[in-house]
């Protein structure tokens, strides 16, 4: 392993953590940083949140809960701009939705959240996706927009939960 991809790593399982529990309105025990990551001061994080690339912009309100997992790559965007203001295309106003996230979400490489949606407990989604609607508990969504095509077994799943199976 060179020398530049081990500053990485330390940089990575550092600095990031350092400056995510800095800056988030909210950080609970157990983060985990596997790459360049960032929030902003209005995310609320949960306990043992795994990022491995994620980046949230915005003015929106964040809140991401327990045993999270993102893959590399994936942003949570939740300010827009206004194309219904006082200019065209659009003027300097912005429009800020929140974004809430579950307990035990996992978000594959590369996915996109937009502001205004809702990602319940247990959620699978998909690389490559974006999330512009709402995902229900337990599903496991993909595509543009992301769209549930299958849930997790929601008994087996409540039973790992019970018995403290978290990864």
């Amino acid at each position: 392993m060179g020398l530049i991809t081990k500053v990485k790593q330390l940089v990575a399982k550092k600095y990031y953590p350092w400056r995510i529990r800095k800056k988030a309105a909210k950080c609970g025990a157990g983060l985990y940083c596997g790459g360049k990551s960032w929030v902003t001061s209005n995310t609320y994080l949960g306990n043992h949140v795994s990022f491995n690339g994620m980046g949230i912009s915005g003015n929106g309100k964040v809140e991401i809960g327990n045993y999270f997992h993102s893959g590399v790559g994936c942003q949570i965007i939740t300010s827009f701009h206004n194309y219904e203001g006082k200019k065209i295309p659009y003027d300097e106003t912005f429009l800020d939705k929140d974004v809430y996230i579950g307990d035990c979400v996992w978000l594959g490489n590369n996915v996109i959240v937009l502001g205004g949606v809702k990602i319940g407990e247990g959620a699978i989604v998909q690389a490559g996706s974006i999330v512009c609607k709402d995902i229900l508990p337990f599903g496991i969504a993909g595509g543009h927009p992301a769209i549930a095509f299958k849930y997790r077994d929601k008994e087996h799943y409540l039973k790992l939960k019970q018995e403290g199976q978290f990864h």
